[in-house]
């Protein structure tokens, strides 16, 4: 067996030396490395010799078949450099600098997904995904949201059936985190969202962070806290906040939230259409109904939820006045970031 092994290794070398062209390589290999060449049926063989032997014969076969395996590689792509200069019909130029592959960037909006979910945790806050396809029952009841509520026409809803349907925002991973889980709860949904809409503010799919706080005496000013720090982390400003009333289902009160503009710092400018104020989030304190579906008691907790566009952060933070050009997909602009 010991000279059968060193027989076959001795031809498929000299066999290989000679091979000229990738249509002999090909025929090599399926005579001696392939599934059914020589190489295979000579270790098929092994279980006809003794015990004693059979640990160093199977070493030896496996390291002759080895180096061959090796040895092919080497011919084809000696022959492949071969073929490359015979095409360029000239010999190749070593003195050359190599071509570098430009490298991959992260997404301006994956960038700023990633920025705000950062700014988050180190509040304290831990991180929760869910499904984009939802149930009726999350998207719009649990939160307070019944059937034929008005609210309902604020979303053009992408709907599979008459109970599934493609999320309007993350908010129903507030409903079913509370149904799951007791409080103290600090939690951020990040995800990606959809509604009927498309112009230069809205596209039928964007990104949205719903973030939500419930324990014991959770107040108002807890939640202008907790955003007050993430827009100074988020834009590196000291920038006033502006809490305007306004209604949503799910909390009560409820409040827009304006940043001084970026831009001109509140003074007025194109951007911010001269008020100095721009619209960042919406926010409020989750409404005890909403407490009421989860099984919660809302005369012992309470708690405050906010949902922000990343797009809408990123359009602000890199000056960017068409949300469009994210989804483009055009290296000029998505280079710059």
């Amino acid at each position: 067996m010991e000279q059968e092994i060193l027989t076959l290794q001795s031809s498929a070398k000299e066999l290989l030396a000679s091979v000229e062209d990738t249509a002999q390589l090909e025929e090599f290999r399926i005579r001696y490395l392939g599934r059914k060449g020589q190489f295979s049926s000579l270790m098929k063989g092994l279980a006809k010799v003794s015990k004693e032997d059979k640990p160093r014969l199977g070493q030896m076969a496996n390291s002759a078949k080895k180096e061959m395996e090796a040895l092919f590689v080497v011919k084809q792509q000696t022959l492949a450099a071969t073929n490359n200069t015979t095409a360029s019909h000239g010999t190749l130029d070593l003195t050359l600098p190599g071509r570098r592959p430009e490298k991959g960037k992260l997404h301006p909006v994956t960038q700023i997904m990633n920025e705000v979910c950062s700014i988050f945790e180190s509040l304290g806050f831990s991180v929760a995904e869910g499904p984009d396809v939802e149930h009726d029952h999350y998207n719009f009841e649990a939160l307070n949201i019944p059937a034929h509520h008005p609210a309902r026409d604020m979303h053009d809803t992408f709907y599979i059936s008459d109970s599934i349907l493609l999320r309007t925002h993350t908010s129903p991973m507030q409903a079913r985190i509370m149904e799951t889980q007791q409080p103290p709860l600090r939690v951020i949904a990040p995800g990606k969202v959809y509604r009927c809409d498309s112009d230069i503010t809205h596209t039928p799919m964007f990104h949205q962070v719903e973030g939500f706080l419930v324990d014991r005496d959770v107040s108002f000013a807890d939640l202008k806290g907790v955003l007050t720090v993430f827009t100074q982390k988020m834009f590196k400003k000291d920038l006033p906040l502006r809490f305007r009333p306004s209604f949503f289902p799910f909390t009560e009160p409820s409040a827009e939230v304006d940043i001084a503009c970026v831009i001109c710092e509140g003074k007025g400018c194109r951007v911010c259409k001269k008020t100095g104020w721009l619209e960042i989030l919406g926010a409020g304190m989750i409404d005890p109904e909403v407490f009421k579906m989860v099984g919660y008691n809302p005369e012992k907790y309470s708690g405050f939820a906010f949902g922000l566009g990343i797009e809408r952060i990123a359009m602000l933070k890199y000056g960017i006045d068409d949300i469009r050009l994210y989804y483009e997909n055009d290296l000029r602009f998505l280079s710059q970031f």
